[in-house]
């Protein structure tokens, strides 16, 4: 046998036995496989669109995309002038009230009582003085000492003092009183009205400031100094650092395996070798088919199970959208128990 074909037998026998031992490996089951499951998935993170609760010109804009922000940070503000007009105007209003409803709550002065006493006074006088003539020119009458025209004039007169002393009567009476009742609730109603309106323009004022609602990194800087803020108008997309979660998918013969609590280790492409902390926090109680993100020839019409993962984060590595591998030990250790 030559030399060139006892190397091609042998290089047959090579080949023939690599085959098998690659077989073997492929269907003899792997130690531990059956201890954990390993899925794999997208970091997600919950993002807020910030915008102003008012319309108004932006003033200023404080951070750009890529800072990190503190909960409570002032982000940005608005221009305050028309504002500021409307704290002012609605104040006065509500204070100018406040005297209304004091006046009519502390009624007449201790000086209108006694004015409106002393008229009455003099009006009561003045009737009395009037009665008196009327009564003489009656007498001189009935003797033929006056005419009729000067008697009915001194009547007329004395019935003109007895109206004007019981008007002034009538004026010392509500003047002891006071204010009616009905009066001051009205004014007390306006006042209410003012100091809401007092309110609204402070809040309107408050809310050309626009803080961070929770801790964070700008994702997007939208609008820029000058432009028109609106509600409907995001300044800013602020991406939460808290939670971060991975959003994987578990075949539905998988589905058993996984409980809530569990612990899981989570693994990205970008930090080799760094394993996060994590646990399975939400499963999804419906059926979907395998998402176009993560579906291949053999599994796109497979139904599965969405669930979450949520992580620790400590040094904001994991980032939105980046892939990621979740391992869950499937052990009464990994079960979170």
């Amino acid at each position: 046998m030559s030399r060139r074909k006892r190397l091609g037998i042998l290089l047959s026998l090579v080949i023939l036995a690599a085959t098998t031992a690659v077989l073997i490996w492929q269907l003899w089951p792997q130690e531990g496989a059956s201890n954990r499951l390993i899925l794999y998935g997208n970091v997600d993170i919950r993002q807020v669109d910030l915008a102003f609760n008012g319309s108004e010109r932006i003033a200023t804009l404080l951070v750009q995309e890529g800072d990190p922000v503190g909960k409570g940070q002032l982000l940005a503000t608005l221009e305050t002038h028309k504002l500021k007009a409307a704290v002012a105007h609605s104040r006065a209003q509500r204070d100018a009230q406040r005297q209304v409803v004091a006046r009519l709550e502390a009624g007449s002065r201790p000086q209108e009582i006694r004015k409106a006493q002393a008229q009455w006074e003099a009006a009561k006088i003045d009737a009395n003085n009037a009665a008196i003539d009327y009564h003489r020119l009656e007498t001189l009458r009935q003797h033929d000492a006056t005419t009729p025209q000067d008697v009915d004039n001194a009547r007329t007169r004395a019935e003109a003092a007895q109206a004007n002393a019981r008007a002034a009567k009538e004026t010392f009476d509500l003047a002891v009183a006071g204010s009616r009742k009905e009066d001051i609730a009205a004014a007390q109603a306006t006042l209410e009205a003012y100091e809401a309106q007092l309110v609204i323009a402070e809040r309107d004022l408050v809310d050309a400031n626009l803080y961070a609602p929770t801790a964070g990194v700008i994702q997007n800087r939208i609008l820029e100094p000058g432009d028109m803020a609106s509600p409907q108008t995001p300044a800013y997309t602020l991406a939460l650092i808290n939670p971060v979660w991975v959003r994987a998918y578990v075949p539905e013969p998988d589905l058993g395996k996984v409980h809530l609590g569990m612990a899981a280790a989570v693994s990205t492409d970008s930090y080799p070798g760094k394993i996060y902390e994590g646990r399975v926090g939400f499963i999804s109680p419906t059926a979907e088919f395998t998402p176009k993100s993560v579906e291949t020839t053999e599994v796109r019409t497979a139904l599965v199970y969405q669930i979450r993962i949520y992580v620790k984060n400590p040094d904001n590595e994991l980032r939105l959208g980046m892939p990621a591998t979740v391992t869950i030990p499937l052990t009464a250790g990994g079960a979170g128990d």
